[in-house]
């Protein structure tokens, strides 16, 4: 049996070197997928684009611009002086975020009223329009709060001016708040379930589309043996590709690896059962190479949409919510990031192994009992 195995491998392994835009598909998607999460794909803002409506002209008002200049969140582009160029800069997307500062502004300062503010957000990308606002306010925060004190020491006697609550945030396991460092350890999660589904579904079909599918049927070769044959060459490629991105992860984008590369072994290898299985599934159900390259592409995409990486399981509708957790990728994201990122072993991510390894198994044998039923 090992014998025949072993033919069969170094068969499929021949196959793939041979075909010079498999070897591509080996590889490069992965390297593809590390430079788009690692450099393109960023929720760190800064540099907001900026334009600035100072109808007041004051010392005061020149005091708040100076601070927003001064910012690294926010990039003071345009200096406008009536409200139809502020409108042209927000409709063509060439400004964010535009401060609008009354005429009124410093005098109502000095007589000690509440001076308004008008910041005017281009909310077509909402989550960036929440951030920009956040920001912004804490610009003016921070300057309201110094001048508050300075009236307070104006005062006779003087009164000092003391926080009631103090508020110290740290962030834990990413502290710069870095997006590449979440987003670049998921991408082995992505390169998982490329490799191990595609390759396992075009592998068996291509048999099928060839013709030698029956003269295989032929020989001493048992199903499973044909199976295990095709699927564990691609299991050691998906292995070798998270090897790879890990390296450049670490090495390239210092992304910090803070776990045991035995955790993450064994948490690859419970997903590789899902994506080797859920591959055999397509396998059963497409005749051609194509077919199987669209369903594989279907599959994929709802999967990292559901899997939490881009798009946080807790805000999605609760129907959503219950859909995830059949998805195997929503647990090899938790396990890798937390491997990365949090130095968790086998104790903490016990729960996430045990629902991928459960619904692996299930998966990879209805896929064996309908391929077995189709061979017969």
């Amino acid at each position: 049996m090992l014998r025949r195995l072993w033919h069969i491998m170094l068969k499929e392994f021949i196959q793939v070197w041979r075909d010079r835009r498999l070897r591509l598909f080996l590889f490069l998607p992965p390297l593809v997928q590390l430079v788009v999460y690692g450099y393109a794909i960023n929720f760190d803002l800064k540099h907001v684009p900026t334009a600035v409506y100072d109808e007041d002209r004051s010392p005061a008002s020149r005091d708040l611009v100076s601070r927003f200049r001064a910012s690294e969140y926010f990039q003071v582009q345009h200096f406008i002086d009536n409200p139809a160029r502020l409108r042209d800069l927000v409709d063509r997307g060439e400004i964010t975020l535009a401060v609008r500062i009354p005429p009124d502004f410093a005098r109502r300062l000095k007589s000690g009223k509440t001076a308004s503010l008008q910041l005017i957000i281009d909310a077509t990308d909402s989550n960036a329009a929440l951030i920009t606002a956040k920001y912004a306010s804490l610009v003016v925060q921070d300057y309201s709060q110094e001048l508050l004190a300075q009236r307070l020491r104006r005062l006779e006697p003087p009164v000092s001016l003391e926080t009631p609550v103090a508020v110290e945030a740290r962030a834990w396991f990413n502290p710069n708040l870095i997006s590449r460092t979440a987003f670049v350890p998921g991408v082995i999660a992505m390169v998982v379930m490329l490799v191990s589904l595609m390759l396992t579904a075009l592998a068996v079909v291509r048999e099928k589309e060839i013709g030698t599918m029956e003269q295989i049927l032929v020989t001493p070769i048992r199903p499973v043996e044909f199976l295990l044959g095709k699927t564990v060459p691609f299991i050691l490629i998906s292995l070798a590709d998270v090897a790879l991105v890990t390296l450049l992860g670490v090495y390239w984008f210092e992304v910090p690896f803070r776990g045991s590369v035995l955790v993450l072994f064994v948490g690859t290898l419970a997903f590789l059962f899902n994506s080797v299985g859920l591959g055999l599934f397509i396998s059963t159900v497409s005749s051609t190479q194509q077919q199987a390259m669209m369903a594989g592409t279907f599959l994929l995409t709802p999967a990292i949409l559901l899997s939490g990486l881009i798009f946080p399981i807790a805000n999605m509708p609760p129907f959503f919510q219950h859909l995830t957790l059949a998805n195997p990728l929503r647990y090899f994201v938790v396990v890798v990031q937390s491997v990365f990122l949090k130095d968790a072993g086998f104790l903490a991510l016990w729960p996430q192994m045990a629902a991928m390894t459960g619904l692996g198994l299930t998966l990879l044998f209805l896929s064996v009992m309908r391929f077995r039923s189709r061979l017969a």
